[in-house]
């Protein structure tokens, strides 16, 4: 047994009681110095407290929160290190605890980073099917505000979409003539917004909750109707098929989770993220070759041509315009238009066109 003086607060008032410390096999026993106890404080419960290097500064476990005890003999604080495992003043075991914490944050990271690299990709095909169509129309409205404004380059003066001037009506109103013909054979429980943008590239996109936007660089160098039709029966695949949803599950990952979740489609740049994806992202051939495979189904049904995606596609595809990008980023063509010819083997070809000829007339001056 060591014995050593020190000072006691009990912490119910600011009073400084020195007392008599003394180590026992088991526990420290506190002294008054008229003899009395104090307390006997068992080894086991003894906490460090944050204190000068010279001084000992020790709590109880599950005693009185403010109570402490300070010792300043050197040879009683080295004597209670030695006693009590509980203490540790070194500070190895916050060594310890840090590692570990870092080591636990690293694996955290590579487990999402796995998830994110190989676990979405899988998991955003089961799930996008799984996504209410309320909620897909309501992530399509907020990535449409944004793919509106990564649209309009402010080049010209004139408004980003076709066909609300008096000249462009006519227009306007043949290309719902066609999209009412494919939106009445596709019977989608998504009503279809399609609009013709003001952009030179041969090129259309669908959006999730099925947003289509049609180019005016298409338009231009589509020759029949059905050649418009058939990309846009193709782009019709894709919100079919829910392709949009999927590529964002695949590239928000967590973000679009948690934002399906609290119903928030525009906070944390998701929005950004999203419209991005639509734009720039390129379909796995699997994915193009169902798309393909749809609009083919769908231009039969509706009475088109069903070769007609794949009389576009060689023609624009061979072409030097630079702004073809709808081809660019889609399987090789060749194979693709093969593809496409052998699936509307032995459909029927229609004996005219999806639109008359001034119907067409009209929609290809839809932007002026």
């Amino acid at each position: 047994m060591m014995t050593g003086a020190g000072h006691y607060f009990d912490g119910t008032t600011s009073a400084r009681h020195a007392v008599t410390i003394e180590t026992g096999p088991e526990a420290l026993r506190i002294l008054r110095p008229d003899g009395a106890a104090v307390g006997e404080w068992p080894y086991g419960e003894l906490r460090a407290q944050p204190a000068p290097d010279h001084v000992m500064r020790l709590r109880r476990a599950g005693g009185p929160e403010l109570a402490r005890l300070e010792i300043h003999d050197p040879a009683l604080i080295a004597e209670i290190d030695r006693l009590a495992d509980s203490l540790d003043r070194s500070g190895g075991t916050e060594r310890r605890l840090r590692k570990r914490v870092i080591g636990w944050s690293i694996a955290a990271t590579v487990s999402l980073v796995l998830v994110a690299v190989f676990g979405l990709p899988a998991l955003s095909d089961r799930l996008a099917p799984l996504i209410p169509l309320s909620v897909e129309r309501r992530l399509g409205a907020a990535v449409d505000t944004q793919v509106r404004a990564m649209l309009d380059t402010g080049r010209s003066d004139k408004p980003l979409e076709c066909g609300a001037a008096d000249a462009e009506k006519r227009g306007r109103a043949a290309l719902d003539t066609l999209i009412g013909r494919l939106e009445g054979a596709a019977g989608l429980p998504i009503p279809f917004k399609t609009a013709v943008v003001r952009r030179r590239e041969a090129n259309a996109i669908a959006l999730p909750g099925g947003h289509i936007y049609v180019f005016e660089g298409l338009v231009s160098q589509s020759r029949s109707p059905d050649e418009l039709a058939g990309v846009i029966a193709h782009e019709i695949g894709h919100v079919a098929h829910r392709d949009g949803t999927r590529s964002l599950l695949q590239a928000a990952g967590l973000s679009f989770l948690f934002g399906m979740l609290l119903g928030d489609f525009t906070g944390g740049g998701l929005v950004v993220i999203a419209a991005r994806t639509v734009v720039q992202s390129a379909y796995s051939r699997e994915v193009e070759a169902y798309a393909d495979l749809y609009g083919v189904n769908l231009m039969a049904k509706a009475g088109g041509d069903p070769r007609a995606l794949a009389t576009i596609l060689e023609r624009i595809a061979g072409a030097t315009d630079s702004g073809s990008t709808l081809w660019r980023d889609h399987p090789e063509t060749k194979a693709r238009v093969a593809s496409i010819n052998a699936m509307a083997a032995g459909l029927v070809t229609p004996s005219r066109p999806l639109l008359s000829p001034p119907e067409w007339a009209a929609l290809q001056k839809i932007c002026g």
